[in-house]
């Protein structure tokens, strides 16, 4: 017996990975701090719980659902969109279609449009799918360096024009994860002009569209006009509404990636459970006050963590978005020697940041997803450790 030789060019999971180092220092007694995985820890909003409870008594959502979703979600999903993003005329039965979560829809994406030899534009540092995902549909992906000083936003003029010609999909992910960074509507106009030119399917991951702060809320790339021509939009209620278990989200926008994508999904799934459809279209109702008093609770954590890190000698600046915080390493450790000095040190966990791709290199994440006491618990162990920026 042996495995296809695709996945000798595929690392384990980076979370897969945590997870174990995790579960083995439990069993010798030790009290992890986990700040690495982005799973909120508070439960499923309540109006969401009873909304499942009802759709799971109802005998009609017990067999198969339509695999694009059913009805309702689907037009609920053109209204939500209007209302938040002032995005107007989504058809629901040709732009938008449901998804088992993010993850499922961005991978098949790459099933539906990717060829052998094809290249695929992906953010470094950036989700680790994107890649693995290139690979398994056998492409090449072409890394668009995240950097600091360019406010982690990638450079298309910096892609050659032969790989410009070959690419088949570019992926943008804003709010950004690892690195917590945003992006405007002029960013995404140039995006959607330069995938207009080479005729490249726009992929945006939104998975934290909903997780901003201090009064920001981001912008959809459909936002820009003309982008339905081009682009898709990945959307999930993981995060937005504490629902990562629940693995229920949607993809919006160009008509032909919709196709390609329900091409993919009827021959490898059956589809997301109507009641969790069900109880998604209740999630999709939540007032702006119970999102905000959700998303205070991030923006609380994110500032002890902040507030922290600048105590032991971090010059860094609270992000706007997203459940992280993207943190230079010490000088004279790289990220992994770093993140391997918290764990063995203060049994903190946290992921490096070359675990998202080599431009990652020199940092880490911090995700916002334990309780402020744990944090401010993180943040002693680190003092008491002398663990400091610069030291």
């Amino acid at each position: 017996m042996q495995f296809a030789q695709r996945l000798e060019k595929i690392p384990p999971y980076l979370f897969a990975e945590i997870n174990q180092k995790r579960d083995k220092l439990i069993a010798q007694g030790i009290d992890v701090i986990n700040l690495g995985v982005g799973d909120p820890d508070k439960p499923t909003l309540a109006h969401i719980l009873q909304a499942m409870h009802e759709a799971i008594n109802d005998g009609s959502t017990h067999n198969y659902p339509p695999y694009q979703g059913i009805d309702e979600f689907r037009e609920t999903t053109a209204k939500w969109m209007e209302r938040r993003f002032g995005v107007k005329d989504l058809d629901p039965i040709a732009e938008i279609i449901s998804a088992i979560g993010s993850k499922e829809s961005i991978h098949n994406t790459f099933l539906a449009f990717v060829e052998p030899g094809d290249y695929t534009l992906i953010p470094d540092p950036g989700y680790p799918v994107y890649r693995t995902s290139t690979i398994f549909a056998g492409g090449h992906p072409y890394v668009m360096p995240l950097k600091p000083e360019n406010n982690f936003l990638p450079d298309t003029e910096r892609i050659p024009e032969e790989v410009a010609q070959k690419a088949k999909l570019l992926w943008i992910n804003y709010p950004n994860n690892p690195t917590g960074a945003v992006a405007d509507l002029d960013f995404f106009e140039r995006l959607v002009a330069f995938c207009r030119n080479y005729d490249i399917l726009l992929c945006h991951d939104h998975a934290y569209s909903e997780i901003a702060y201090d009064g920001y809320k981001p912008p959809s790339v459909l936002q820009i006009p003309g982008a339905k021509d081009i682009a898709l939009e990945f959307h999930s209620l993981s995060k937005s509404y504490n629902m990562t278990g629940w693995r229920v989200g949607f993809v919006v926008g160009n008509s032909m990636g919709i196709k390609g994508l329900s091409q993919v999904k009827t021959n490898v799934d059956s589809g997301v459970f109507k009641a969790i459809q069900k109880a998604a279209i209740a999630a999709f109702s939540t007032t702006e006050e119970q999102l905000q008093s959700l998303v205070s609770n991030y923006q609380n954590r994110r500032d002890v963590i902040i507030k922290g890190l600048q105590s032991l000698g971090w010059s860094i600046k609270p992000p706007k978005a997203t459940l992280y915080v993207w943190v230079p390493v010490p000088q004279g450790y790289t990220s992994a020697e770093f993140t391997s000095l918290l764990l063995d040190k203060c049994a903190i966990i946290v992921p490096p940041g070359n675990g998202y791709g080599s431009q990652g290199e020199g940092f880490f994440r911090i995700a916002l997803t334990i309780p402020e006491a744990r944090m401010k618990q993180a943040i002693q162990r680190m003092r008491d450790a002398g663990i400091r920026y610069g030291e």
